[in-house]
């Protein structure tokens, strides 16, 4: 290595050589030349750029990206830490023009150099966004964003309403793919500007035909992509509310993945693009004649299981001795049943001799009870023409016609009076037959 002598004699170090200072002879080092540099930037203010972000990155938190110039090939890095990033008040994202406070930064380890932002707005479109950021709010507060709200597709519509501009590349993309995916769908299209003044009235038109048409089942709205000021009719509260509002599901496919209108939120389906609208709306004839053709093999193969599980158990009762001979359990039981039968024949004779018994003690007793018996044993019973039976001789004053009922037939008879008590008749006899007997002698037939 070749040293370099100072006028001392001495080599100098490299880092003891200032960068302006250096020769051939007495060269700065690299982290000399990199604090310098970096001495000299820090001595910079902060200034406000205008650019076009073609580079946005999260790593970390922060983000790392890149500033074009609107109008040449100028770019420059920047950095955003976590912290400024949090205090931004809208969606940054690449494509977007905006205007950004920036300090120079270098990196005296890797020689870098790039910017740090402190600040970063829209611009240009700054107003409008921060419009479509409160309309956002409202809408979200409303419950028009609400996943609850959305309608599901149908499966297989059998008429697609499209609204896309005439003869743009949107419509081409969602017909192809469609027509790919189930080659007999049917479309209804209806041509609109979907930018300028004319976007908005159009679109809302074309959507109101469609939803009112009974035949088509979902509605399909497509553009192609854009910057965010060509896109900015499809954030329209007006079109927004007639989405919401129709009958029919609609599917938003407005622009590229990163372009995102309000139409997206509120819309029941969101596409990334035409052609990815066109492979959500109907299902792939292949998929669907696969999946049938597996459902039909699972199918087939329960089925055999089923029938072939039903045989086992069949032949396993079959094989069961009872099946195998059936005249053995019923020559088994019927001892059991003569046995019980004999018993039940027993039981019904013993218990019809007990109640011929008790009928003939009842008819008896009855017997014995009945005023025929007391007629039978030389009793009469006698009785006025009002059927009122006599109890007391006052109730048949001398001369009084009398009805005197005995054990066979009645005949008729005329008081003579009450009798005065015969002092030779019995007193153990009952009153009213004593009675009846002294009235009987008296009695002219």
């Amino acid at each position: 290595m070749t040293a370099f002598e100072t006028a001392t004699g001495d080599a100098a170090p490299p880092d003891a050589v200032h960068p302006r200072d250096s020769s051939p002879q007495a060269p700065t080092s690299v982290s000399r030349l990199n604090e310098t540099i970096r001495d000299f930037v820090q001595r910079w203010n902060s200034v406000w750029v205008e650019g076009e972000i073609t580079s946005w990155n999260v790593r970390g938190g922060h983000v790392f990206g890149r500033l074009k110039d609107s109008s040449l090939d100028a770019v420059i890095s920047f950095r955003l830490w976590a912290s400024t990033l949090q205090r931004l008040p809208e969606r940054l994202a690449v494509g977007d023009r905006v205007v950004a406070c920036v300090k120079p930064d270098y990196f005296v380890k890797t020689g870098d150099f790039t910017f740090t932002v402190s600040a970063m707005r829209h611009t240009g479109l700054g107003d409008q966004l921060e419009r479509l950021e409160r309309l956002r709010a409202q809408l979200r507060s409303e419950g028009l964003f609400d996943p609850s709200r959305k309608r599901p597709l149908p499966f297989l519509p059998h008429v697609i309403g499209l609204i896309t501009g005439e003869r743009s590349d949107a419509e081409k993309d969602v017909h192809r793919n469609a027509e790919l995916r189930w080659p007999h769908v049917r479309f209804r299209t209806i041509h609109a500007a979907v930018q300028g003044d004319r976007c908005v009235p159009e679109t809302i038109a074309a959507l109101t035909t469609l939803d009112a048409d009974p035949e088509v089942d979902v509605i399909v709205i497509a553009r192609g992509g854009g910057d965010p000021q060509t896109l900015l009719g499809f954030s329209d509260e007006r079109l927004l509310r007639a989405v919401a509002a129709a009958q029919t599901p609609v599917v938003s496919a407005i622009g590229h993945e990163n372009d995102h209108p309000l139409l997206d939120d509120v819309a029941d389906l969101r596409a990334s693009t035409p052609t990815d609208a066109a492979k959500r709306v109907v299902p792939d004839v292949a998929e669907q004649r696969a999946l049938v053709r597996q459902l039909r093999s699972r199918a087939g193969t329960r089925l055999s299981q089923r029938v072939a599980h039903d045989i086992g158990q069949l032949e396993q009762l079959r094989s069961r001795p009872v099946l195998r001979d059936p005249e053995t359990m019923l020559t088994g039981r019927a001892q059991e049943v003569w046995t019980w039968a004999s018993r039940g024949r027993e039981q019904v004779r013993t218990r019809l001799d007990d109640a011929r018994a008790t009928t003939a003690e009842l008819r008896a007793a009855l017997r014995a009870l009945s005023p025929g018996a007391t007629l039978a044993r030389g009793y009469a019973i006698a009785h006025v023409d009002d059927g009122v039976i006599v109890r007391d001789a006052a109730q048949a004053p001398a001369g009084t016609e009398v009805v005197v009922t005995v054990a066979r037939g009645s005949f008729a008879a005329r008081s003579a009076g009450e009798l005065t008590q015969d002092p030779g008749s019995h007193d153990d006899a009952p009153s009213g037959s004593k009675a009846t007997s002294s009235r009987e002698h008296r009695m002219d037939a």
